[in-house]
């Protein structure tokens, strides 16, 4: 079984739902004094955090992922779920603080607004070179994680001349141009929503093309529109697989990102493996929670052909 290390968050999600529109409670004349309620029909507490999210859709994709992340003294019945999983449990270091905590709040046009605290992850910059070595990586992800150690782990692996996905997602503010840059270059890939690509520009003054010299993929995410992978001088348009009902987006981009693993494991195309990303994703947004949905990899596969007429 291939191996894959995930670095990033293990947090618990705290997600809402508003049933109407920020756009009609905000006024735009007035954001430097915004002060808003918005009363939420919906409240769930689920097991999340990038890494955590990453690892399990791997899992169900028949990877074999290993997680690199920092855990609190609350964290022990989001471990007994990995455990049952059977999802590697054994480099999470255990802090004495609360557990990563997130607070997401979606409405009907699926913008979202996250509070998060870092809590144990903040801790979360030790050297991942041992690891890489004893269980013999093929490829990782460097999915948002505390500042300090996305900029060591992307350094090691790149000295290491490990494959590696760059992922700063909502954190992207926080980091310079240059260090950036230098996280970007020799990364197999990058991946940004279509925000975070414009903060990427802006930061560091690059243009597409330039963006494209610093690493093999570029793949920028659209949310309900799809993606788009840059490759070889060519651009790819991946849409979105069909849901059978929409409940909740909050992570549908983590399920992507283990589609897209899988597609790079598997020496797919660019095109091909945006659509396993895509594919991955849809089952997500079908169940409130970001590990709550469930599928083997024969229906996986038939779902994939229905949606793409390929095969997998």
């Amino acid at each position: 079984m291939k191996k894959v290390l995930v670095c990033g968050s293990l947090a618990f999600d705290h997600i809402m739902n508003f049933n109407d529109r920020f756009k009609n409670h905000i006024l735009p004349d007035k954001i430097h004094i915004l002060n808003v309620c918005f009363g939420v029909d919906k409240l769930s507490k689920e097991f999340g955090g990038t890494a955590g999210n990453i690892a399990y859709n791997l899992k169900l994709l028949g990877i074999d992922p290993i997680i690199f992340a920092s855990a609190g003294k609350d964290f022990n019945d989001y471990k007994l779920w990995l455990d049952r999983n059977k999802i590697k449990t054994n480099y999470i270091k255990y802090i004495k603080e609360y557990t990563a905590s997130c607070h997401i709040i979606t409405d009907l046009d699926d913008n979202q607004i996250t509070f998060f605290h870092g809590g144990a992850m903040l801790h979360n910059h030790l050297s991942l070179r041992k690891i890489v070595r004893q269980e013999k990586v093929e490829l990782a992800i460097c999915a948002p994680d505390c500042h300090q150690g996305m900029l060591l782990h992307t350094k090691e692996l790149q000295d290491m001349k490990i494959p590696y996905i760059f992922d700063p997602g909502q954190g992207i503010g926080s980091y310079s141009g240059s260090e950036l840059l230098r996280m970007a270059k020799g990364s197999l890939c990058t991946i940004l929503n279509d925000y975070e690509f414009s903060v990427f520009q802006q930061k560091t003054k690059l243009s597409k093309q330039q963006v494209l010299r610093l690493t093999k993929y570029l793949i920028i995410t659209l949310g309900p529109k799809g993606s788009e992978i840059y490759f070889d001088n060519k651009k790819y348009i991946i849409p979105c697989a069909k849901p059978k009902k929409i409940l909740d987006p909050t992570g549908a981009g983590d399920a992507y990102r283990a589609g897209l693993i899988y597609g790079l494991l598997n020496n797919y195309s660019a095109d091909k493996m945006g659509k396993v990303g895509a594919c991955s994703a849809v089952y997500t947004v079908e169940k409130y929670g970001t590990q709550t949905h469930k599928f083997n990899f024969n229906n996986f596969k038939i779902r994939f052909n229905k949606n793409f007429k390929e095969k997998i």
